[in-house]
């Protein structure tokens, strides 16, 4: 016993290099899993079994409100007050189908026990309260008695996003239709149509029966004391008693006896009227860790790589533009597998359905090809070893893994195991000794959970033109009729409870309750920046970035060719021709074989497009970075590969290059919905600098129009098009302005050196001269139409053009805007999902940009209102240091070693010196006040010279007064 918890099981998990310890609370039977290691990337979550009744999107709702405010921290928005000043490397809330999570991780041990304490009074003890439920939800919003009543709330809005995105409506369909019986086949984020059903009393009640210790799952993870961790537990935990929580249990689905059929409509322009299916499979239940890890690999096999046999029979086809379908879905009870393709003709959905059940009979009857299955095995295992979870902190991972399993009862009602998918020597090691030995084990799997299932459906999507004006129409008659059936006293308090939702969401917290959030002190900041070790040397006569990083046998190696050559009619083709390097084949063998080579051999290699603008000029340090990682014992074969990429790519595969053509451009269409935000910032940020339009004419709306012409040209004229191609081949793939990138230890860098040298050498020696990028102008006010219930509104400009000076204060500046005004105006008040400002300290570029957004001028005018908030601020010293401290935290941005070497070289071709980078640093650290009403001279330039871009509704934008010129886009 140990504050209250007994310990149920210890296992050490040398794979991790980890010690795990569960624990039950005796209490109340409370869960914990603590995992122990040296990962100074310490993260913390608590977890709570909530699958919905329904699809009013209480589970959501609640994880939006309980973070506004709790008994210990009693502030509006503690979230957002975290966000200003904290260290954090994670700040987050997730509801999934049949859980809700709320993990944070931190770096720095006292900053994370801050952000623990917090997050364990909002779950246990939130301040809620019916305007939670208005703001973060659903309320009526009506100025006047005669005026039209509309819906507001942050979630309601965030879902009629979701709502207007085809792949989210696909992914929900999918899973829905194979789970009619349980929770995962409603929708726990929200239907809009449903989410204004939800009462205060359901709400209150989901709250007071589900975040309980009895029906909670805490996850620690990382170097912090693990005495220390089941204290700040039990000083929450042992304020309860124990509830039945059984009821909150996932029921297993009955399983299928005939497949099922469904067909959606979803909201499409006369532009975008294709159609997208799957075919959906439910498997098994995620605990067996031999059959979970067997399926992963199984799911790489089929359709992993470009070569893979069903992702090849479906594109082959010439049905689809895309694959569709998430693969497998194992983050559930019952994992499930989908798959098919998008931009299909409605009626050839049942060519796609023979096309995946022929393939998958042929696998099963002709045997998989061996080279795939070492492939997927080799693929699968190389990312278990590296662990390489990008910018998510490596515990969060396994906290979501452990779920995975440990959500869900036994049949004895006793606790699950959560540590049974983490340790992965075992099952890899049978799944490894199972195939040596011949056992046809994946082509069993094909058999008994795909060719012989019942369980299974088909979704069709298809494209609804009128659909979005029948989605409005409809909210409009039903808020109507909710009017017409209110007595005038109901419209009185409608009028009355919106006006005071305001005046809350207006009022300021108390300097006494804001200094109830803790936080680390300025003085407990490094005042160094953390430098990663970069050495230049020179391969073969060409620049090479060395980065001396413990990085567990892995090389990760870079080979950046220089952009600066390409003119500007070929530079769409960038993107594409990154992909055609390792998925188009050689002159020695096709994309097949090229694509098992490397997948057998290395941890992946793959193209990525660096653009950015040169400090101090109008110049752009422009790259197409071709990336690879392997192991040491791989290293020689790894080069072998990169030099026939590199020198012997084949160019003219007519058919081959149609497929990945036509999933450029399908991804590029349906990016536009839930990455509008970023879509809105890359068009403001083309007209500020060169750079920045080089990056959207590779990557943005340009890049798609690009892509449609090319789509139409390339039936006509192939011929063309490969001579293009060809030359952008000429220009770009030389040693002449080649930079190298290599992260490894120093030991390891010379034993490489000569394997970097003889691709190198491979190379052509002479390249392009650089040529003079010049974009066509883009309209000052523009307007992007999509089929949208939701909008992505922005305006910027580049403010060095207009006088203004960067200092590195302006970043804690920043950071204050964001989680201050734009947080109240833009999303609180306005009810968009999120608001920000961007600023390039490169470029100068200073943009204003909001995500799921209900509104278009009223959020351009509460931009055009940033500079006076500014100027007439008084600024307290709390929020002064937590902004330095936020800022000194997005500086101090935690990286695995991969990134930290790609990022220190990225900063060498910027010019952003080690010395440069110190510099903006001190200046953070010694923001004042009167650096908040520099921000406010760069907020004045754009509200009074800031071109505007609006992506989202056509309706909306010509109901604003703001004369954007609209074109239809999707």
């Amino acid at each position: 016993m140990t504050h209250g918890f007994e310990k149920i099981r210890e296992l050490e998990i040398p794979e991790l290099n980890s010690k795990a310890e569960v624990y039950r609370h005796v209490k109340t039977g409370g869960r914990v899993l603590s995992i122990i290691n040296d990962d100074e990337n310490k993260v913390f979550g608590i977890s709570f079994r909530t699958p919905p009744s329904d699809s009013t999107g209480i589970a959501h709702i609640l994880e939006h409100s309980v973070l506004c405010g709790s008994r210990k921290y009693p502030v509006k928005e503690p979230f957002v007050e975290l966000l200003k000043g904290s260290l954090q490397t994670f700040l987050n809330a997730l509801t999934f189908p049949d859980k809700t999570c709320y993990p944070v991780a931190s770096a720095n041990r006292q900053d994370f026990y801050n952000l623990v304490d917090v997050y364990l009074d909002a779950v246990f003890f939130p301040n809620l309260d019916r305007n939670r439920l208005k703001q973060e939800g659903w309320h009526y919003e009506l100025a006047e008695p005669e005026g039209e009543m509309t819906y507001k709330g942050v979630v309601y809005n965030e879902m009629k996003g979701a709502y207007s995105s085809p792949d989210s409506l696909l992914y929900e369909h999918s899973q829905q239709s194979l789970f009619p019986d349980n929770t995962y086949g409603l929708d726990s984020g929200g239907d809009p149509e449903v989410i204004p059903d939800l009462t205060w009393e359901q709400f209150s009640e989901f709250h007071r029966t589900h975040y309980h210790p009895s029906n909670a799952y805490a996850y620690f993870y990382g170097d912090d004391d693990p005495e220390k961790r089941l204290e700040i537990l039990a000083e929450y935990f042992d304020q309860f008693e124990k509830i039945d929580v059984s009821g909150f249990r996932v029921p297993l689905q009955e399983r299928f006896t005939d497949a099922v059929a469904v067909r959606k409509p979803y909201p499409a322009s006369l532009r975008l009227a294709k159609g997208m299916f799957t075919v959906n499979w439910g498997l098994a239940e995620t605990s067996d860790a031999n059959l979970n890890l067997a399926l992963h690999i199984l799911e790489h096999i089929l359709i992993g790589l470009p070569s893979s046999p069903l992702r090849k029979a479906l594109m082959d086809s010439g049905l689809g533009e895309d694959l569709a379908g998430v693969g497998l879905e194992a983050d559930i009870r019952q994992m499930f597998f989908s798959v098919g393709l998008k931009g299909i003709h409605p009626a050839n959905a049942h060519k796609v359905e023979s096309i995946v059940f022929h393939t998958i009979k042929d696998l099963v009857e002709k045997g998989l090809d061996p080279k795939d299955v070492e492939a997927a095995i080799n693929s699968v295992e190389f990312s278990l070893r590296e662990n390489n979870t990008g910018s998510y902190p490596r515990g969060l991972t396994l906290m979501f893994q452990s779920l995975s399993s440990w959500l869900y009862d036994r049949e004895d009602g006793e606790d699950s195991d959560p540590l049974v998918l983490l340790p992965f020597e075992e099952p890899l090691g049978n799944i490894k000794h199972w195939v040596e030995n011949g056992d046809r084990i994946f082509e069993e799997l094909l058999a008994r959970l795909f060719l012989h299932n019942t369980h299974r459906s088909t979704v069709l999507l298809e494209p609804d033109q009128k659909m979005a004006a029948r989605i409005a129409d409809k909210e409009r008659a039903r808020l109507k009729a909710a009017k017409a059936e209110m007595s005038g006293e109901d419209i009185v308090r409608v009028i009355e409870e919106a006006g005071k939702l305001h005046r809350l969401q207006e009022e300021p917290d108390s300097p006494e309750a804001l200094a109830t959030i803790p936080r680390l002190a300025v003085s407990d900041l490094d005042r160094e920046n953390q430098n990663v070790p970069t050495e230049m040397k020179h391969v073969a006569g060409v620049s090479c970035y060395h980065h001396d990083l413990f990085t567990n046998g892995i090389a990760y190696l870079d080979f950046g060719f220089d952009l600066s050559g390409v003119p500007g009619e070929l530079l769409p083709y960038i993107s594409l021709f990154g992909r055609m390097l390792t998925e188009m084949g050689t002159q020695d063998r096709d994309y097949v074989d090229l694509s098992q080579w490397i997948a057998r051999t290395t941890g992946g290699i793959h193209a990525q497009v660096f653009v950015s603008p040169i400090r101090g000029t109008d110049r752009a340090a422009a790259r197409l970075f071709v990336r690879a990682k392997c192991t040491m014992e791989k290293a020689q074969e790894t080069a072998e590969i990169l030099t026939e990429l590199l020198t012997r790519t084949k160019l003219d595969n007519l058919e081959r290059f149609r497929q990945i053509l036509f999933e450029a451009k399908s991804r590029a269409e349906q990016r536009l919905v839930p990455a509008g935000h970023q879509v809105v910032a890359a068009r403001l940020k083309a007209r500020a600098h060169r750079a920045h339009a080089m990056e959207e004419a590779i990557s943005g709306v340009t890049s798609l129009h690009f892509l449609r012409e090319l789509a139409e040209r390339v039936e006509t004229d192939f011929r063309g098009v490969a001579r293009e191609l060809e030359r952008v081949r000429e220009l770009l793939l030389s040693r002449k302005g080649l930079v190298l990138n290599a992260t490894l230890p120093q030991g390891d860098f010379v034993v490489l050196e000569s394997v970097l040298k003889g691709i190198v050498d491979a190379l052509p020696e002479n390249g392009a001269d650089p040529v003079v990028f010049c974009p066509d102008p883009l309209p000052q006010r523009e307007g992007l139409a999509i089929p949208s219930q939701v909008n992505y509104v922005g305006k910027g400009c580049n403010v060095y053009e207009h006088g203004f000076e960067f200092v590195g204060a302006v970043h804690a500046a920043s950071k204050f805007l964001r989680t201050s005004y734009l947080w109240e105006k833009v999303r609180v008040q306005g009810g968009a999902y999120g608001g920000f400002c961007l600023f390039d300290r490169t470029s100068g570029s200073f943009n204003f940009v909001s995500y799921r957004d209900p509104n278009v001028e009223k959020t351009i005018q509460a931009y055009d209102g940033v500079a006076d908030f500014l100027e007439n601020l008084e600024v307290p010293q709390d929020e002064l240091e937590k902004s330095i401290i936020g800022a000194i935290g997005e500086l101090d941005t935690y990286m695995l070693p991969d990134a930290k070497g790609f990022a220190a070289t990225a900063r060498e071709l910027v010019g952003e010196t080690d010395a440069f980078r110190q510099e903006v640093r001190d200046q953070i650290l010694s923001t004042t006040r009167e650096d908040f009403k520099k921000l406010a001279q760069a907020a004045r330039i754009v509200a009074e010279n800031g071109a505007i871009t609006v992506l989202g509704d056509s309706d909306a934008m010509q109901a604003s007064k703001l004369d954007l010129e609209i074109k239809e886009i999707l």
